[in-house]
């Protein structure tokens, strides 16, 4: 048999090559976590029928950015002290499919959108004693009938060919039919008619017989707040401020960059969230001369350097306004 008189080897070069472009293109089971980018909650919320008072200063939501680590990308995390490194379970919970934490993460988003909007058109208007016709989904349960098919922002028209007028009568018009039998709805989705048929089923804290869903009555004009790829709860407190300055002439911003972050309920209370030191750096690098952080947050900051950026505890919405209103600038 013929051999060949020298071995064949592969080139050195080929393996260096060969693990750079492992190290810089094989994912790992790891995340890091850090500061994201802060955005200003001004231009993504419009609404109807309502003057329009633009301000001379921003209003900033502030994020935390996971992204999925390569090797080399872990190594330039390790050393940077603004970043963490946390396994993939954190990010994604093996018990979880992917796309339902990314649904759930908009679900979350969606519902802080209208809390935001309850809690501003209560302070400015007679909501909700005037408002639209049906009945807005505020939030779904997970795991009862309607989860995955009914959204936070979808309106029941009617309940088995009965006209909705209201969330009370939403939840009269249920409450006629007997638990067993299907609850055929007419639905309003951004302006287009659909339909959907629930048949009750044991869920939520209690488990008892649901479809799932949280109702409030329609805003008395059209709101739309666009968020793009952010998810979650906590930009509730500044979609809420957002909305309050554009309806009101006051300036309450007054020419500064104010950043925050806090989960919103419909009752006005904020929220302690996640990641508050990785938004008070998102806010530093914005220029943010105040930040204001969830009370319930605070003790997370002890020791922070914020630099020449004031940071205010609020535990309500009431607290927000306040604060701005009073001028704060810097320490």
């Amino acid at each position: 048999m013929w051999k060949p008189a020298h071995p064949v080897r592969t080139p050195m070069l080929v393996v260096v090559v060969a693990l750079i472009v492992a190290a810089a293109w094989v994912p790992i089971p790891y995340f890091s976590e850090g500061p994201g980018p802060a955005r200003d909650v001004l231009p993504r919320i419009a609404y109807e029928d309502r003057p329009r008072y633009d301000p001379t200063g921003t209003l900033q939501l502030t994020t935390v950015r996971y992204r999925q680590l390569t090797p080399l990308l872990a190594l330039a995390a390790w050393f940077d002290d603004t970043q963490t490194i946390v396994h993939e379970d954190v990010v994604y919970p093996t018990d979880v499919p992917v796309d339902v934490v990314d649904q759930r993460g908009i679900s979350q988003m969606d519902q802080s959108k209208i809390a935001a909007t309850v809690v501003a058109l209560h302070a400015l208007e007679h909501y909700p004693r005037t408002h639209g016709e049906g009945a807005l989904i505020a939030g779904t349960e997970p795991k009862c009938p309607a989860d995955g098919k009914l959204f936070p922002g979808d309106i029941i028209t009617a309940v088995d060919g009965t006209a909705v007028r209201s969330a009370s009568q939403a939840s009269r018009l249920f409450d006629a039919i007997p638990v067993d039998h299907p609850l055929h709805l007419d639905l309003d989705v951004d302006g287009t008619t659909e339909q959907a048929t629930f048949t009750r089923a044991p869920c939520g804290p209690d488990d008892k017989p649901l479809v799932g869903i949280s109702m409030i009555d329609p805003f008395p004009f059209p709101v739309t707040i666009s968020s793009g790829d952010i998810g979650g709860p906590s930009a509730g407190l500044m979609w809420a401020l957002g909305l309050y300055e554009l309806l009101t002439p006051n300036n309450l911003t007054d020419g500064r960059t104010i950043a925050g972050t806090g989960e919103i309920s419909t009752d006005g209370t904020v929220y302690p969230i996640g990641g508050i030191r990785d938004k008070v750096v998102a806010a530093e690098r914005a220029g943010a001369t105040i930040f204001l952080a969830p009370t319930d947050n605070m003790a997370e900051l002890d020791g922070v350097d914020t630099g020449d950026m004031h940071v205010i505890a609020v535990a309500t919405f009431d607290d927000a306004l306040r604060a701005l209103e009073q001028g704060i600038s810097a320490p």
